[in-house]
């Protein structure tokens, strides 16, 4: 028997039980579908928060206050919060060469108000660097300048969800007042668009000068303290080198010593690292399931093998008495449950394509801008992997009925 006479048996035989074989195939669909689904989220997932965290800007650290769990290291009380003094240490040329700008941040949500709408919005206070570290451009107006925050000027840069929400539109609105906690703010510029980011929507925000956020809006318990450090490298080499140089001079003004240290550094890699560590094991977790989902629709396949062999025993005899081999029986049921399986999986396949569908649609309806990515890898692994589950499978009940002699079978009722 030929390979091609094999599978023309094959369908042969499954058709004349097209019910059976529909339902024996349920549980591949279901785990095949699962597999897809699976890593089509986990795709989707990895590149958004991949594009999320490049989005916010280039070759970027991030300087929080507080060492211990974040840091990984042993957890320090009362840490020295980080000040105006610090950033102005960091961004010396001579002590720190990797570092090409330094952005302090105070932020808070506050009570933002204009137009009759009011609504509760992050306010940051920035410098004029904080722009293009961060990446952002503006559709109108003008970015917070070194005047505004030498003034302490009254002045806002606003992202356009919160335009959109305060004036039910983002454009022409230079020159418009808003109040923040009820003290004037005037609209200098817009934001472009960016989407959500790592700290929450880019685009619901407003930021005014660090000087009129510090003296007016966000206090804190000393008047320099800040909230975070942002600091661009010169490029993405010298990270590493950057991350020792900021680690250094935090750890001279702050008298403290390696392992004890009253800050964390983060750089973009190590968020980067952290998101692929969790979205690893989510998509472990998600494998067992699926695996579970195949190991059942495998047995699925044995059961009804075996069965098919036992009411089949009497054509294995006869088949064998006008002198089939041993090797023809055997690749008969094997054919059988690999095709079984095979088809199994390209339902599966289109089932799992149409659950990334699905999830896709009710994320961009609900607002959330995701989308699961199928890849011609996870199609082939799906493919070669219910293939395999039914070859898998099948070995038994093949073996059992190449095994049979002819007279017995003949005679069996």
């Amino acid at each position: 028997m030929n390979f091609s006479q094999a599978i023309l048996e094959a369908l042969e035989s499954l058709g004349s039980n097209k019910m059976r074989s529909g339902l024996t195939v349920l549980g591949i669909v279901i785990g095949v579908a699962a597999v897809i689904a699976m890593l089509a989220v986990g795709t989707g997932a990895q590149d958004s928060i991949t594009g999320s965290i490049s989005g916010i800007g280039t070759n970027l650290l991030f300087v929080f206050r507080g060492g211990g769990h974040m840091g990984g290291g042993t957890e320090v009380r009362n840490p020295k919060p980080l000040t105006l003094q610090d950033a102005a240490a960091i961004a010396d040329p001579f002590a720190a060469p990797s570092v090409e700008l330094v952005a302090p941040v105070l932020q808070d949500s506050l009570l933002i108000s204009a137009a009759g709408q009011t609504a509760t919005v992050n306010v940051s206070g920035v410098t004029p660097d904080y722009f293009p570290l961060r990446n952002y451009t503006l559709t109108e107006g003008e970015a917070i300048t070194e005047e505004n925050l030498l003034g302490r000027a009254s002045v806002a840069v606003i992202g356009p969800e919160t335009a959109d929400t305060l004036f039910g539109r983002h454009d022409g609105l230079v020159g418009e007042q808003i109040t923040i906690e009820g003290q004037p703010f005037r609209i200098i510029g817009v934001l472009s668009a960016k989407g959500g980011g790592m700290f929450g929507s880019e685009d619901n925000q407003v930021l005014i000068p660090y000087s009129a956020a510090q003296t007016r809006l966000i206090q804190r318990r000393t008047r320099d303290q800040v909230d975070m450090l942002l600091v661009q490298v010169v490029d993405s080499e010298s990270v590493p080198s950057a991350v020792e140089q900021v680690s250094a001079i935090l750890r001279t003004r702050h008298r403290t010593e390696i392992g004890a240290d009253d800050f964390t550094v983060f750089s973009q890699q190590d968020f980067l690292q952290t998101a692929a560590a969790i979205t690893s094991v989510l998509t472990i977790f998600l494998g067992g399931i699926a695996a579970i989902s195949l190991l059942v629709g495998g047995i699925g396949i044995m059961n009804i093998m075996l069965v098919s062999v036992t009411e089949r025993t009497k054509e294995i005899g006869l088949r064998k008495a006008l002198g089939a081999r041993k090797r023809d029986i055997l690749i008969q049921f094997l054919t059988e449950s690999s095709l079984l399986s095979l088809f199994g999986g390209i339902i599966g396949i289109l089932f799992g394509w149409l659950i990334s569908f699905i999830v896709e649609k009710v994320a961009v309806a609900s607002g959330t801008p995701f989308y699961p990515r199928i890849g011609l890898d996870a199609i082939l692994l799906a493919t070669v992997f219910s293939a395999a589950v039914g070859l898998f499978f099948g070995i038994y009940p093949a073996n059992r009925a190449a095994n049979l002699e002819p007279v017995e079978a003949l005679r069996y009722e």
